[in-house]
C-alpha cells in the first residue's frame, strides 16, 4: 500500500541519490539551485517520474540530459502539487534515470523558518533552519517524500553566513576558522556536505546562521565525532552543557544496538521559534534552546534523540501510519538508557512523568478517538501533524514495556531489541512487518512459552484500540516520586491554612531535582485548584513564577490556571501570556539583563495558548494574533487547531 501523505511514484521508480547545488539568499529568503537524482526503475515501462512539491516555482527540468516539457498537478491542501515529469524512453525494471530539476524555493513553504535578526540571540545576523518532518521536504525540494524511500545525497551550498546540513561537512572544516576565515554576513562561501548513508526525505535539514562549532571530548577507540554548534553568544553555554553526557550516551547506546553509523553526532542549539524539543537530523540535532538551564537538569532530551539513530533515522517507518515505532521504540529504549546509567527507579519515574502526557493527550482526543490509536489508519492526503501528540511516544512505550514483561524481562527481551536493529537497519517497515520479525526471533531463539506469551498479548487493542486509558495496567517504579507526592499532599492539605510562611520554606525543594519538581507540580493539578494566595506564595517561595526552567514553569502556570473562572488564573493568564511570546518582565534575582524569548516548543507553546484560551480567550487571541510570525509555520497551524470544548481557537 503507497504512503498515503505522498503523490510521487515510488513504488515504480526511486530515488538512490540526489545532489544539490543551493545558493542561500537572505535578501529574498529564498533557496535557488539545481538537484540532481538518480533514480532507480522498480516497475516496467515506467514512463514518467512523479515528485511531491509544495510552494516550490519550476524553472526547467532535463532527464538524462534531454530537456522536457513538466506539469504541476492541481494543488492540495496537505500533499501539494504533484510534479509529473516524462521520460522520453520508458524505462525498464533495473535500469537507471537521471533527473536534474532548476528550481527556487517560495516564502510560503513550510519547511523553512527564516528570521530576522532581531529574532536570533546575537542579534546582529539572520537565521535560517528548516524543518522537513514529516512531510514537508517536498517545499525545501522536488522530493519523493515518503519513509518508504531512502537515498545518499551530496551538497554544495552557498551563503554569506555559516551552514549546517544532515551530512558531514566536508569543507570548509569545522574546526576551521568560521565561515572559511572569510567576513561573515558579507561574503560568499560554498559548503560541501556528504551523507553516504541513505536517509528518508524528512531528514533532510539545512540551518545557517552566526554559527560557531565547540568539539567534545572524543571518546577512545570509536570511529565517530561529536561536537556543538550554536550562535557565537551561546556557543558557550551550549558545550558546557552537553559536554559531560552526549559522548557517553552514545557509548552506551552501542552496546546494547549496534555501532553509530553517521561518522558525526553533533548538536547545533537553534533559536527559540524551533518548534521541538530536539529533530534528529543525521549528523547534527536540532535541539530547542530551552535545554541550556545551566545545570544539564533537561538533557535527557539528547539522549532521545540520539536514541533515533538506531530507532527511526536506522529503522524508519514506512509511512505516518507506523510512527509508533519510530517514536515508541526511541521512548523504551530512551527509558532502558536511563536505567543502565543510572538505577531502574530512574526508568520507571521516566515512564511516570510520561503518563502524565499521555493521559492528557487521551483526553485530548475524545472527540477524535481515532488518533488515539497506535497504528493510525490516515486517509489519503491526511495531515499527520493533525495527529501529533505524545501517543505514539508514551502508548508505544508502554505498548514495548508489556511486551518485555510479558515475555519474562529484559533478560529475554533485549536480546531481540539487537537483533530487530540488525535485521532492519537501513530499512523502512511496517508494524506488521515488526511484529512477524517478534514472532520469527521468539520462535527461532526463543522457547514455546515466549511464542505463547506473545499470543496472550491483545494486540488489537494495542494497536488500534481507542479510550482513556492503557489496554493494561503498566506499574512502574515510582520510588523518586515519593518525596514529591507528599509535598504536593501537603500543599492540598494546607489549602484552607493561613499561616504559609510556617508551613513551607524553599529548603523544601533542596532535596528534589527538576524532574521531581515536575512531578510535584503534576500531583497538585490532579488536586481541586488552589487558592489565588496560595499559589502566589508557591510561585514566590519556590520560584517557580521567575524560574528559567521551561519545563518548571510550564507546569507552574497549569497549577496557576487550572481553574479557568479562579481570580488566580485571570491574574496569572496575562503572565503566562507574557512568557509564552517572551515578553515577561525580568522579576527574579539576577535577571535584570535576562532576555525573554517566545517559547517557540510546541510542549510549551501549545499547553499554554489551551489553558489561556479557556481563561480568556480575547488575551489568547491578541498575545497570539501579535506574536504569530514569531512561531514556526508548524507550531502556527496547530496552535491554531487548538481545541477547546471541541471549538478551535482560530478558524477551522
Amino acid at each position: 500500500m503507497a504512503d498515503p501523505t505522498s503523490q510521487s511514484n515510488y513504488l515504480s521508480i526511486a530515488t538512490r541519490h540526489l545532489s544539490l547545488e543551493w545558493t542561500l539568499d537572505f535578501l529574498t529568503r529564498t533557496v535557488c539551485g539545481t538537484a540532481v537524482y538518480e533514480l532507480d526503475v522498480k516497475g516496467d515501462k515506467v514512463a514518467e517520474v512523479i515528485l511531491d512539491t509544495a510552494d516550490l516555482v519550476i524553472d526547467n527540468i532535463h532527464v538524462d540530459g534531454r530537456s522536457v516539457e513538466f506539469t504541476l498537478g492541481a494543488e492540495h491542501a496537505v500533499m501539494g502539487s504533484a510534479l509529473h515529469i516524462p521520460i522520453p524512453c520508458p524505462a525498464g525494471k533495473g535500469t537507471s534515470v537521471k533527473l536534474a530539476i532548476k528550481y527556487e524555493t517560495t516564502t510560503d513553504g513550510t519547511a523553512l523558518q527564516w528570521l530576522d535578526k532581531k529574532q536570533t540571540q546575537g542579534g546582529n545576523f539572520p537565521f535560517l533552519f528548516s524543518q522537513c518532518q514529516p512531510i514537508y521536504a517536498r517545499s525545501l525540494v522536488p522530493i519523493q517524500d515518503t519513509p518508504s524511500v531512502k537515498f545518499t545525497y551530496n551538497a554544495h551550498v552557498t551563503a554569506v553566513l555559516p551552514i549546517l546540513m544532515s551530512a558531514i561537512l566536508v569543507s570548509p572544516p569545522s574546526t576551521g576558522p568560521p565561515h572559511d576565515g572569510r567576513k561573515i554576513g558579507q561574503d560568499e562561501v560554498t559548503y560541501i556536505f556528504q551523507q553516504s548513508i541513505p536517509i528518508p526525505s524528512y531528514l533532510l535539514a539545512i540551518a545557517s546562521g552566526n554559527l560557531r562549532y565547540r568539539p567534545l571530548p572524543a571518546p577512545k577507540g570509536k570511529d565517530w565525532r561529536s561536537g556543538v554548534w550554536a550562535e557565537e553568544e551561546l556557543v558557550d553555554a551550549a558545550e558546557w552543557e552537553f559536554k559531560e553526557d552526549t559522548t557517553k550516551f552514545l557509548e552506551v547506546e552501542e552496546k546494547i544496538t549496534v555501532p553509530y553509523r553517521f561518522g558525526v553526532y553533533d548538536l547545533l542549539v537553534l533559536p527559540p521559534s524551533f518548534p521541538y524539543g530536539g529533530m534528529e537530523n543525521a549528523c547534527v540535532t536540532f535541539v530547542t534552546p530551552t535545554l541550556l538551564t545551566g545545570d544539564r537538569t533537561l538533557v535527557d532530551v539528547v539522549l532521545h534523540e540520539i536514541t533515533h539513530s538506531w530507532f527511526g533515522n536506522g529503522v524508519t517507518h514506512a509511512d505516518a501510519c507506523h510512527f509508533w515505532l519510530n517514536e515508541g521504540w526511541t521512548t523504551y529504549v530512551e527509558r532502558l538508557l536511563q536505567q543502565i546509567l543510572h538505577t531502574p527507579a530512574h526508568r520507571g519515574f521516566s515512564f511516570l512523568i510520561g503518563s502524565k502526557k499521555l493521559y492528557d493527550d487521551l483526553k485530548l482526543y475524545e472527540s477524535r478517538p481515532r488518533y488515539q490509536r497506535l497504528q493510525i489508519a490516515f486517509e489519503n492526503g491526511e495531515n499527520p501533524d493533525d495527529a501529533y501528540s505524545s501517543v505514539p511516544y508514551e502508548k508505544g512505550a508502554n505498548f514495548l514495556l508489556h511486551i518485555e514483561r510479558t515475555l519474562g524481562g529484559l533478560d529475554v527481551f533485549l536480546p531481540y531489541v539487537k537483533n530487530y536493529v540488525q535485521t532492519f537497519m537501513g530499512k523502512s517497515i511496517t508494524t506488521q512487518q515488526w511484529k512477524d520479525h517478534l514472532y520469527a526471533y521468539y520462535r527461532e531463539h526463543g522457547t514455546r512459552d515466549n511464542v505463547e506469551a506473545l499470543d496472550s498479548i491483545d494486540w488489537l487493542a494495542w494497536l488500534y484500540g481507542e479510550g482513556l486509558t492503557l489496554p493494561v495496567p503498566v506499574e512502574y517504579d515510582v520510588t523518586l516520586a515519593h518525596e514529591s507526592n507528599l509535598l504536593a499532599d501537603r500543599w492540598n492539605k494546607a489549602r484552607t491554612a493561613t499561616n504559609l510562611q510556617e508551613l513551607f520554606k524553599a529548603s523544601d525543594l533542596q532535596e528534589l531535582d527538576a524532574n521531581q519538581i515536575v512531578v510535584f507540580l503534576e500531583r497538585l493539578q490532579s488536586y481541586p485548584a488552589l487558592p489565588k494566595h496560595h499559589i502566589s506564595f508557591l510561585g514566590s517561595t519556590y520560584s517557580f513564577a521567575t524560574t528559567p526552567n521551561a519545563e518548571i514553569r510550564l507546569r507552574f502556570y497549569e497549577v496557576a490556571l487550572l481553574d479557568p473562572q479562579s481570580d488566580a488564573a485571570r491574574e496569572y493568564a496575562v503572565d503566562a501570556a507574557a512568557w509564552v511570546v517572551g515578553e515577561e518582565i525580568p522579576k527574579g534575582k539576577g535577571e535584570e539583563g535576562r532576555k525573554g524569548v517566545v517559547k517557540g516548543r510546541m510542549k510549551f507553546c501549545r499547553p499554554i495558548f489551551r489553558a489561556l484560551y479557556t481563561v480568556d480567550a480575547e488575551l489568547a487571541l491578541e498575545t497570539y494574533r501579535r506574536h504569530k510570525l514569531a512561531f514556526h509555520p508548524i507550531a502556527r497551524n496547530l496552535i491554531e487547531k487548538v481545541r477547546t470544548g471541541g471549538a478551535f481557537m482560530i478558524g477551522s
